[in-house]
């Protein structure tokens, strides 16, 4: 299995908060140029590397001096809202001496349920990768409303291995990986060194390893890793003080905890579309679109479609339905509910002079359908 990272050509980094704030006293610029030297080597090798960092909230706890986590949400919005200056500094100036730009890319959850947002992100990720430049991403907590849960990057990183389709996610923590019980607790615990992601057995070793620092703990790593493991990546928990740590993974060495991914890439990405997106609206087809889908594996094309149902933008999740009203697939519609009404049972060769123009001949493409009914 140590060939999976060392084939992986994009990766996700994701750095804890214990790490990055050197266990809350502040941001480590130490380690961040190590870790900056080691991505820059992943780049010249021809890897697309991209990191999410924890860290915002910690540095700035104690860049305004509070030695205990506030409880009030708009205090905790201003603590990010001032470490992030100093996480940005760091990561500016310590990728700059190996001749790398940076890119701050702050997210919420929201912006990648949302799938014209979603598809924003992926777009502007995709573009910072081709020119090279190094995109380090954080959740927004100076916007979000819902309590902040400190690891909840873990999730996030996930979702952004997901976005960009990455080959493997590497969560960088302040333990050697993930062990069958907490071996702060349980001398007799043993490091697991491979198993499969989303084995329900791993969330019940990883419960109630945390920190103070860091709330998420081993929980929302082997979470991550499972989440991760839909869109086909392979991830690595590890050690952040591990020396050389991304550039011996990506050598094949064996570091660490790796949770591998069972499915191929397009057969996972299709199953968490089927399970993990909330639907914008529905198309009714007609008994031969429905017969396209099931059995012969179609795209599925206007002229199939006898109504339109729900008001959605390109880029939404939508559900087709049969004559019988049952749902038989879903996907990622290539036009508007508004567009779609317009061009419904009608050939693919007249959508440019009825809206006029043309994005796709198709309302859904195959690659980006998947059937749920079983049948």
């Amino acid at each position: 299995m140590n060939g999976l990272i060392a084939a992986a050509r994009r990766l996700v980094v994701k750095v804890g908060s214990a790490l990055v704030t050197r266990d809350g006293r502040g941001v480590d610029t130490e380690a961040i140029a190590l870790w900056a030297a080691q991505i820059a080597a992943l780049r010249t090798e021809g890897r697309d590397v991209l990191l999410v960092s924890s860290g915002a909230i910690a540095e700035g706890m104690k860049r305004l001096g509070w030695q205990k986590r506030p409880h009030s949400i708009h205090e905790l919005q201003a603590a990010a809202a001032v470490g992030q200056m100093g996480l940005a500094q760091a990561y500016e100036s310590s990728f700059r001496v190996h001749g790398l730009q940076t890119a701050q890319v702050l997210l919420t959850h929201a912006d990648l349920a949302d799938r014209q947002r979603y598809l924003n992100a992926r777009s502007t990720l995709r573009t910072l990768l081709k020119f090279g430049v190094v995109p380090v991403i954080n959740e927004n907590d100076t916007v979000v409303t819902d309590e902040i849960k400190f690891g909840d990057n873990d999730t996030l990183a996930a979702l952004v291995t997901n976005l960009v389709e990455a080959d493997a996610l590497i969560i960088l923590t302040d333990q050697a990986g993930l062990y069958t019980a907490d071996p702060r607790k349980d001398p007799s615990a043993e490091l697991v060194r491979e198993a499969q992601a989303g084995d329900p057995r791993l969330e019940t070793m990883a419960s109630g390893a945390g920190s103070a620092i860091s709330r998420g703990g081993m929980f929302t790593k082997v979470r991550a890793a499972a989440r991760a493991a839909r869109s086909g990546a392979h991830t690595v928990i590890a050690s952040g003080r591990e020396p050389e740590v991304l550039t011996r993974l990506a050598r094949g060495e064996a570091i660490g905890t790796l949770l591998y991914a069972q499915q191929e890439p397009l057969a996972a990405r299709k199953q968490w579309l089927a399970d993990h997106v909330q639907l914008g609206g529905r198309l009714l087809l007609d008994a031969g679109a429905a017969k396209a889908l099931r059995q012969g594996g179609k795209s599925l094309l206007p002229i199939g479609v006898r109504g339109v149902e729900g008001d959605f933008e390109r880029g939404a999740v939508v559900a087709c339905i049969d004559p019988e009203g049952r749902e038989i697939a879903r996907g990622l519609v290539n036009y508007s509910a508004y567009e779609s009404r317009r061009i419904l049972g009608r050939p693919s060769q007249e959508i440019e002079s009825i809206l006029g123009y043309v994005d796709e001949a198709e309302l859904i493409h195959r690659d980006n359908l998947v059937l749920t009914d079983g049948r």
